[in-house]
């Protein structure tokens, strides 16, 4: 993601309904589980890595680009920076790895996986989110620098692939994904832009809505993964 990208969203991702949604389901994809050592993969603006280290987690953040890893910093998070398929972390070092929007980013995404698998412990986790469907595919995704969009299957695949169980796959965004298709036929460009404080209210409580719906196998604009390293 090109440097002006990821400092735009760091600046809206502390309010914007996407990703304070998002911060939400990581924080309860992590409920409950005894905090250890983590990553998070592709922080930018490291939100989520807030989210794992208020919950207890000894967590760093690691970008690939200067701009990523500059802001993470600004922000006071540890912060390494490295390609996500070369880790520089021990094998079996980590208890935690958080990728969201990340594979969709890397031409290799099998090496990325089976990276991520080398450092964690036995039984260690992997929380994923990717964006769903090839016909989502638009000039969204070419200016955030997307190489693919996944299927379940798609995506099911590089995680076993890389030795991973895959203990729940979920969609996510399924309320306003008529709203997003129509929105990606006539955009042209990235979708991270500030929008009025009521549209962004509004937009929150719908999706925040999935929350108590049994909307989670229907197509969304994002799938999203809970994964055990195998052994």
């Amino acid at each position: 993601m090109e440097g002006t990208e990821v400092r735009k969203l760091a600046a809206l991702e502390d309010t914007h309904w996407w990703y304070r949604e998002r911060r939400h389901l990581l924080g309860r994809m992590i409920d409950g589980v005894a905090p250890g050592r983590a990553l998070d993969i592709g922080a930018a603006g490291g939100g989520n890595t807030r989210v794992l280290r208020s919950a207890g987690w000894s967590v760093a953040a690691l970008e690939y680009g200067e701009d990523g890893a500059q802001v993470a910093a600004e922000r006071g998070l540890a912060v390494l920076r490295a390609d996500a398929t070369a880790l520089p972390v021990a094998d079996g070092a980590l208890d935690l790895v958080v990728a969201f929007d990340v594979l969709e980013h890397i031409l290799d995404h099998d090496a990325a996986v089976q990276e991520v698998h080398r450092v964690l412990a036995p039984g260690g986790r992997f929380l994923v989110a990717v964006p769903a469907d090839p016909n989502l595919w638009s000039e969204h995704d070419v200016a955030v620098d997307h190489v693919r969009r996944y299927t379940r299957t798609t995506l099911r695949g590089v995680l076993e692939r890389g030795g991973f169980d895959v203990t729940s796959m979920t969609s996510w965004n399924v309320l306003l994904r008529p709203v997003v298709a129509l929105r990606r036929r006539t955009s042209s460009g990235s979708d991270l832009e500030e929008i009025h404080p009521v549209v962004n209210a509004g937009l929150r409580a719908v999706v925040a809505v999935e929350r108590y719906l049994p909307v989670k196998a229907m197509p969304g604009v994002t799938l999203m993964v809970e994964a055990r390293r195998r052994d």
